[in-house]
């Protein structure tokens, strides 16, 4: 019988960490960690920043939850400040990520529904999709690792190939009720669709009069250098999940919709209780205080930018190491010649810390408070960390 008392669902790297500053994680011995990881980007704002500490301290002591018995004036609040930033019309709040992408299912099927087309509640998803670990979005994510063991597959998802327009239309039936897909795959490898195909996309559900449901879980709330990542094909969704960096660390989400499209979602259809209580209402709108002010997304594309042309000249001088480099703003990974895993550690006994995706990827996710100088140092660190990989391979060969 394990010592733990936990479930033995997580393969934990043996790291434990006291306290965090900004873009550092540290031990309870003082070692310090350069954090690109970010919490799997949900840290956007970084460790213990003091404008969110002050708004979640300061509603600690007034009010945690009440439940949505009641009107909570936060959830108004922020409500409005992200529709009026987006393309949005209505918000439902909600504790994760998974959450919002089954409000963004219900919100299709319920829109049909409501329009007297029953019939309609299929919807169409992208082979290496993650779109969260409940019965209904292992389904929608449709890989196998996550699905096998858990009995019969959700029915009413359709896969077809990464942004492979012609497939997709070729696989909507009168049953297709909406288009599911992430403007860039995160666990599937930061695998960026094309605006080309995003825009597509969006002319294939006007053409078929099915909506456009976008996870933004991983891209969105400025990761890529605009509030969202579809914002840079110039098109308008129908309905967007989002979480993780919306919370800065505090778990919440938000299904965010246009009326049209929220027009079936009526008193009664849905709810949550803890979804968006005051807690976590006082901390998303102390994070859009910081990612809403003038220039922050301008800086972000720009620390990006930066980070990328680094990455890109380590791939060129260690190609024994990093195949390939992907992503955009600080949402970017790098292909990996020699096992992620293996590569990984040699990062972090550079004291990096950065995650592994799909395709054999690691992604660098820091907080997007991240300064020119650390990111300076991240990338010193990989390079030291790259020569004693290809030196250890060399001395293999």
């Amino acid at each position: 019988m394990s010592e733990s008392a936990l479930y033995n669902t997580y393969a934990r790297i043996p790291l434990s960490f006291e306290r965090g500053e900004g873009s550092w994680l540290i031990q309870e011995d003082g070692t310090r960690y350069l954090d690109f990881a970010a919490g799997i980007a949900v840290n956007s704002l970084g460790h213990a920043h003091p404008h969110m500490v002050a708004a979640l301290v300061g509603q600690a002591g007034r009010l945690w939850h009440i439940s949505n018995l009641y009107e909570i004036p936060g959830q108004d609040r922020l409500g409005r400040r992200l529709c009026d930033a987006s393309f949005a019309d209505k918000a439902f709040f909600t504790n994760s990520g998974a959450e919002a992408l089954e409000c963004a299912i219900k919100t299709a099927r319920r829109y049909h529904h409501a329009k007297g087309d029953e019939n309609r509640f299929r919807i169409l998803t992208f082979e290496g999709a993650f779109h969260g670990r409940t019965l209904a979005t292992i389904a929608a994510g449709g890989q196998k690792k996550y699905i096998e063991g858990f009995g019969p597959k959700v029915e009413g998802f359709d896969q077809v190939p990464f942004g492979d327009l012609k497939a997709t239309e070729a696989a909507i039936t009168p049953e297709t009720a909406a288009i599911l897909v992430e403007p860039i795959q995160g666990e599937g490898g930061i695998r960026v669709l094309p605006n080309e195909t995003l825009r597509g996309l969006r002319e294939l559900c006007d053409k078929h009069g099915i909506l456009l449901l976008l996870d933004e879980v991983q891209s969105g709330i400025g990761r890529t250098g605009r509030l969202f990542a579809h914002e840079w094909a110039g098109i308008t969704p129908d309905v967007v999940a989002v979480a993780k960096g919306i919370g800065g660390g505090f778990p919440m989400g938000v299904c965010l919709a246009t009326e049209d499209a929220a027009s079936g979602m009526v008193p009664g259809v849905h709810g949550t209780t803890f979804g968006g209580n005051p807690l976590a209402m006082a901390v998303g709108n102390a994070v859009l205080d910081i990612v809403l002010e003038d220039g922050f997304l301008d800086k972000v594309s720009q620390k990006g930018l930066l980070l990328k042309q680094k990455l890109a000249a380590l791939a060129d001088t260690y190609p024994q190491v990093v195949e390939e480099v992907r992503g955009n703003g600080l949402m970017l990974g790098f292909k990996c010649k020699l096992p992620n895993l293996q590569v990984l550690g040699a990062m972090r006994d550079e004291k990096l810390l950065a995650v592994p995706a799909g395709e054999n990827v690691l992604r660098l996710l820091p907080p997007l408070t991240i300064s020119d100088e650390e990111i300076d140092d991240a990338v010193a660190r990989m390079e030291t960390a790259f020569q004693t990989l290809s030196e250890n391979s060399s001395q293999g060969d």
